[in-house]
């Protein structure tokens, strides 16, 4: 932290006192937004011809500026208030991520920025909060498999952003899951690259279809909380390059994110905001990367190795960051010679060009309201309620428990505030609720709290669909307590939570509160128990053998609760597939202990992610031959579907794959075929690669024919001495099944051996 003398100072240095300098003074927000926006003389401007493309207009526009306007550029403020540490500048949105001033002279806007990846969040020391629209988890989202949806939710949130006053909006987590404690999994895409890299990919298309920067995160390797700042996650270039970059790069070449966020955590070492690897060979050189890269909320820790390292903006560097880096330091550093000019040329050049591509510049803000109007969020409720029914996972159900008998004249539902609403995920990413918290005075209240359920009552909806049957709710504290209703009642349903947050990972994966106690009672008393899960990631069930269905609904958003009774109801499909493998024990994990537990704040420590390498998730429970609870891909559906005829071609390093899939059951629904593919003579880091999917609606007896290209980097292996990606000649097994263990047919194509470019970007 500074202090507000130094952030002044920090700030005339940055700005100056030029004729091109935009005066600080104090004034209302959405003023400083609507100046923000008007060039003063636009048509004068070349770089405002919107016929030229990006590139030429960011070099139009660099070569107008002066060096104070490019160090404007590459400095960002804290949006909040950190009372007394810290006070926001007042042109700033209140309760934002954060503020870069814009250039007026040249009619280049300012940035406002938000979090996060499920809406427009509001900071939690706010005096007042945006009520927002919040999509479910990123986990829940990627448990869909359907990046249309992927794609509408971002669409909505982006959209959200801009109504707000937002232009740049810090989305897109695709951190593969090493680590099932990671309190922040809830809001990444799972544990295989292609499968977060495509579903990453379509929100961040969606966000940017409101002419906004959307970010993709937390680069790289940023696997656990604990520690965060300190941790080093170790791993050799190969292994990475495989897994956790591998989902990076089908993001970005997916989407072309403007911004991407590097992460707080050292990758072999060095802190990946100062690592020349990922940013400047890694995304720039062999990805091609047109955009800037800016710094998580304090992972900024020098001046001119950063910025020669690839760190092109310091986000919030007054408030976080032990001193304002990328200000007077960096400017010292230009001066004595440490840093070049066409280095800070390059820095600023990236964030215009963003900015261009973007239509962040030819789209101006026009405003900043606190609220939206009720048919807007109306409107957005239903694209949020249709992402979380789709994500939602029937992991067991043992005689048609569900969808739910209509005959039930008493039904007990147990537990997790389900009377009242729906839990969400905490720290940076939480969304305010339209219409308020439905629970209050929940610990912890402050950061990286506050908890808060969603006024989307899961037990509203469900009597809603049963006027004729007693619906009893019980809190699920006390076990004999909630085992009595259960038995006097038709049909019992638990609901179990677990709250994960940014900042805190858990240290069990067991359900915390006594829940596992509750279920078993509720079960031994009522063998119709149906269990819905509300948790960031996977959890382990004791008492799974007792009941009869449980359904995983993760954090589902503002819509949760109906869309969790649409679906215990069959209204819609159980349509969800699980992103991430459930494990029967933490002894099965790489890491059964998890790294950092116990460590003083700030002792640096290392985290050996060779151990797995590139076998995540399943790869890994393939690779030693360990039946997890439930297989990464398993979902059950309220119909049954048959595959046949798969057929597999290759032609060079393309291989191309076919096959029917049929509904063979009595009701309409939604199917998620997977392709699987592994070499035959081995020598991967596990049998087989999740190669393709495609989400398949059908109704009763209706089939679909279905394509799937394999992307050539599936295929082969990373080579650091060639630098590239490498084919073996061979026979390659493609396998289709409904999940990773429930493969139902396999083909086989031959390859050449092949050497494949590090990216179809790269120059």
């Amino acid at each position: 932290m500074i202090s507000t003398t130094l952030r002044s100072l920090s700030l005339a240095l940055l700005i100056s006192a030029s004729a091109s300098a935009l005066s600080v003074v104090p004034a209302l927000a959405e003023a400083a937004l609507a100046n923000a926006g008007k060039p003063a003389a636009a048509p004068a401007h070349p770089w405002m011809d919107k016929s030229l493309d990006a590139d030429k207009r960011a070099d139009l526009v660099l070569k107008a500026m002066t060096n104070d306007e490019k160090f404007t550029l590459i400095f960002g403020y804290f949006g909040a208030d950190m009372k007394p540490k810290y006070t926001r500048i007042p042109e700033s949105l209140p309760g934002s991520a954060g503020y870069v001033a814009g250039v007026p002279r040249l009619g280049i806007p300012a940035q406002f920025q938000t979090d996060a990846g499920v809406g427009v969040a509001t900071q939690g020391s706010a005096k007042e909060f945006r009520e927002r629209t919040a999509l479910p988890s990123g986990m829940a989202t990627t448990a869909t498999w359907n990046p249309e949806l992927a794609f509408k939710g971002g669409a909505m949130i982006g959209k959200e952003a801009r109504d707000s006053g937002f232009n740049v909006q810090l989305a897109g987590g695709v951190n593969l899951v090493r680590e099932p404690r990671n309190g922040r999994n809830f809001e990444y895409g799972g544990e295989d690259p292609l499968l977060a890299g495509v579903m990453v990919a379509a929100q961040i298309r969606g966000i940017q279809s409101n002419n906004i920067i959307s970010t993709i995160k937390h680069y790289a390797l940023n696997a656990q909380e604990t520690g965060r700042f300190v941790v080093s996650s170790n791993i050799d270039d190969t292994a990475a390059r495989m897994s956790d970059l591998l989902a990076f790069q089908f993001a970005i070449e997916q989407s072309d994110p403007h911004s991407v966020m590097c992460a707080y955590n050292r990758v072999n070492s060095v802190y990946a905001c100062e690592s020349d690897w990922l940013l400047n060979t890694v995304l720039k050189k062999d990805w091609g990367y047109k955009g800037y890269v800016m710094s998580d909320w304090g992972a900024a820790h020098s001046s001119a190795k950063a910025a020669n390292a690839g760190l092109d903006q310091e986000s919030a560097g007054d408030a976080f960051d032990k001193q304002p880096f990328f200000a007077a330091p960096l400017k010292a550093d230009l001066a004595s010679g440490a840093v070049s000019q066409a280095r800070i040329d390059d820095m600023a050049r990236r964030v215009l060009r963003a900015m261009f591509a973007s239509g962040v510049v030819d789209h101006p803000l026009t405003g900043a309201p606190m609220a939206l109007p009720a048919e807007t969020l109306a409107a957005h409720a239903k694209i949020t309620q249709a992402d979380a029914e789709e994500g939602i996972v029937l992991l067991k159900n043992d005689g048609g428990l569900l969808p739910l008998a209509k005959t039930a004249k008493t039904i007990a539902v147990i537990g997790a505030y389900a009377d009242v609403g729906v839990l969400s995920g905490g720290g940076s990413s939480q969304v305010y609720p339209v219409g308020g918290r439905a629970v209050q005075g929940l610990e912890p209240k402050t950061w990286p709290g506050p908890v808060i359920y969603y006024p989307s009552s899961p037990l509203k909806a469900i009597a809603a669909r049963y006027p004729g049957a007693k619906v009893v709710y019980d809190d699920g504290t006390d076990p004999a307590r909630a085992a009595k209703l259960a038995a006097a009642s038709d049909l019992a349903l638990v609901f179990a939570d677990q709250w994960t947050t940014e900042s805190v990972d858990v240290e069990t994966l067991n359900l915390p509160k006594n829940q596992d106690a509750t279920i078993d009672a509720v079960a031994s008393a009522n063998k119709k128990t149906v269990v819905v899960l509300l948790t960031g990631g996977p959890v382990l069930m004791p008492w799974l053998d007792k009941v009869g269905a449980v359904v995983e609904a993760w954090f589902p958003g503002t819509a949760g609760g109906e869309a969790i009774a649409r679906v215990l109801t069959g209204e819609v499909d159980a349509s969800g597939r699980l992103p991430v493998t459930f494990p029967k024990s933490v002894a099965e994990l790489p890491r059964p202990k998890l790294d950092g537990l116990g460590k003083p704040d700030g002792e640096m420590f290392d985290v050996d992610y060779t151990l797995e390498g590139a076998a995540v998730g399943y790869k890994w429970y393939d690779l030693k031959k360990i039946e997890p609870l439930f297989a990464f891909g398993h979902g059950l559906s309220y119909t049954q579907f048959a595959y046949s005829n798969l057929t597999a071609s290759a032609a060079g390093d393309k291989v191309t794959v076919s096959f029917d899939v049929k509904n063979v059951g009595q009701r309409p629904g939604k199917d998620v075929p997977q392709v699987y593919v592994g070499p035959k003579a081995g020598g991967w880091e596990a049998p087989k690669r999740l190669a393709g999917f495609q989400k398949v609606s059908l109704a009763p007896g209706a089939s679909q024919r279905v394509t799937v290209t394999v992307d050539p980097r599936l295929l082969a292996v990373w080579d650091s001495k060639a630098h590239g990606w490498s084919i073996a000649a061979g026979q390659y097994d493609i396998a289709l099944g409904a999940s990773s263990r429930a493969i139902t047919s396999t083909a086989q194509v031959t390859l050449a051996a092949r050497s494949l470019p590090v990216s179809p970007a790269a120059k």
